[in-house]
């Protein structure tokens, strides 16, 4: 695999540590900023607002420019918006920092898509999608225990700094280790708009959306349900994570392989898989070794279907791959911010930590349904494309 892949895998792993790392720092930034921990929680829906309306409006920007130049551009952007969050003064320049920051986000997870599978070739586009996005597992296991860690020892602002730092890191490795290919032909914009045409592209997106919600949604309480279900110590919460982060790291390597052979096989049953593991949850939450076990069989099922949830839409897509890529970023966000209100709302309702797992089994097998619709629709795209060379065929060739 070309080392560029893992460049990029560095660079999403700096997007993904700033992302999610803000729910390690809740008491420190509300004690710091003088505000609430909910008004801290909405940097986090802030910035998935930014990845969701940035992603594919800066992908239409940057359609005319050479790929190397926009990832360049974009890490830029997301340096300039860590900066601005690292110096903040108060909440609102943090808020701005924040979305500065995940502008960035969607456009190059899907411009780098495009770029990884292009260096390492069709046949290892899993491969490929799993490396790069891995990034964002490591975030999880390493990343955010780190930036935790450095915000309850030297302050929060070392976070961000951290971050900036590695990602100043990353943008010098994409400059000197990416290779800049020839910039496709500008074909106007309406061509990449084409794939969107496709009922495939929405029933993909709509995948990514709700696999990605039933994650989330048991995914956010986990810690909860670790304490007062299972009867572990808080101590013990973080190790938990870590096993949970191992399992999606495992998950990914073991997708990003099946997704380049069987795309919708390994989709299929990668969701199945999770919806299983998270209907059994609650049932295991009330013994620690089967709870260990559910953890870890829930990270590696979650994260399985990562890389075959991206070459999906790529697929689908066909020849206007790039802003469909960034439009999956942005299904993928949101389907983070749907899956915790779900979670929250059944927890609310009175039905206790153990009603986020059920909850987001249903919400799997919703993902499963879109998924085996998409199926459906190709096998009966490849059926019309064959009819008319059928139709026209020769009669002795009917007839045999």
């Amino acid at each position: 695999m070309p080392v560029a892949v893992y460049i990029l895998g560095l660079t999403v792993f700096c997007i993904g540590t700033t992302e999610f790392m803000i729910s390690g720092l809740l008491p420190d930034l509300a004690a710091g900023l003088s505000v609430s921990i909910p008004a801290v929680g909405w940097l986090i829906s802030g910035y998935a607002l930014g990845v969701v309306v940035g992603g594919p409006a800066l992908t239409v920007a940057t359609l005319r420019i050479n790929r190397k130049t926009s990832l360049l551009a974009l890490m830029a952007l997301f340096i300039a918006g860590q900066t601005v969050c690292a110096l903040a003064p108060g909440y609102g320049v943090l808020m701005a920092g924040r979305v500065l920051a995940a502008l960035a986000q969607g456009a190059f997870f899907g411009i780098g898509s495009v770029v990884a599978v292009d260096l390492a070739g069709p046949e290892r586009r899993g491969r490929a999608l799993a490396i790069m996005f891995a990034g964002l597992t490591v975030a999880n296991v390493a990343g955010v225990p780190a930036g935790t860690y450095l915000s309850q020892h030297a302050g929060w602002r070392l976070s961000f700094w951290v971050v900036d730092g590695l990602a100043v890191v990353a943008l010098l490795g994409v400059a000197v280790l990416v290779p800049r290919r020839p910039t496709p032909p500008y074909t106007g914009l309406g061509a990449e708009f084409t794939a969107f045409r496709n009922p495939r592209v929405w029933v993909a997106l709509s995948t990514s959306m709700l696999t990605q919600a039933a994650v989330f949604c048991c995914f956010s309480y986990l810690s909860p349900l670790f304490t007062d279900v299972t009867g572990f110590s808080e101590g013990a919460v973080p190790l938990l994570l870590a096993l949970f982060g191992a399992g999606c790291f495992l998950g990914s390597v073991i997708g990003g392989r099946f997704a380049d052979r069987h795309l919708l096989p390994n989709l299929y049953a990668g969701i199945v898989a999770m919806g299983a593991v998270l209907a059994l949850f609650p049932f295991a939450a009330g013994d620690k070794t089967a709870c260990v076990v559910a953890v870890a069989a829930f990270g590696i099922a979650a994260f399985s279907i990562n890389p075959a949830l991206q070459a999906q839409v790529m697929r689908e897509a066909g020849d206007a791959p790039t802003l469909a890529t960034t439009t999956n970023t942005s299904a993928f966000n949101i389907g983070n911010t749907l899956g915790p209100w779900v979670g929250g709302s059944v927890i609310d309702a009175g039905y206790g930590f153990t009603a986020p797992p059920r909850a987001a089994a249903l919400l799997a097998a919703a993902g499963l349904l879109a998924a085996v619709t998409s199926g459906v629709l190709r096998r009966r795209a490849r059926a019309g494309q064959d009819t008319p060379a059928r139709e026209t065929a020769p009669a002795p060739s009917a007839v045999s």
